[in-house]
């Protein structure tokens, strides 16, 4: 079943069951995406593929973690519960995401794979990471293990 799929029936059960949160977020989740299907026009693509749905879904839901930072720096906790709940309705349609003993295996393999032995081969092994594990992998925490891994 492909993600556009899941989010109609999805919205249906949440409207049956009358859950107006997850109604809400799943909403505004399809009109992103209907959003990024019109931006995707002019590249004559009509319906975006699911992996440029899952980056957009990313984005939402790295955006709300920011909201949530700054309404707890702000004290309006309830503003922060509200995108925390939001963020857990997004999530639900991503990949499970790998744990650290995964990403640093994975890690070790794409330096491996790209033979990188200087910080100047960063790119390469982050590429081959991009390749692989663009759904499952945290790239922003995959980035400083790399580092690392090159600098010592």
């Amino acid at each position: 079943m492909s993600l556009r799929e899941q989010f109609t029936d999805q919205l249906k059960v949440s409207m049956k069951a009358g859950d107006h949160a997850r109604t809400s977020t799943l909403r505004m989740i399809m009109a992103r995406l209907k959003d990024t299907d019109i931006a995707s026009r002019p590249k004559g693509v009509d319906k975006v593929p699911d992996d440029e749905v899952l980056s957009m879904l990313r984005g939402m839901v790295k955006s709300r973690r920011e909201s949530v930072t700054m309404y707890e720096q702000g004290n309006r906790p309830e503003l922060a519960a509200k995108e925390t709940a939001e963020i857990a309705v997004i999530e639900a349609f991503l990949p499970q995401q790998m744990d650290d003993a995964a990403t640093e295996a994975a890690v070790t393999r794409a330096i491996a794979e790209a033979g990188a032995t200087s910080i100047k081969e960063m790119g390469k092994v982050m590429a081959a990471l991009r390749a692989k594990h663009a759904g499952s992998l945290d790239m922003a925490k995959a980035g400083p293990i790399v580092k690392a891994r090159l600098s010592g």
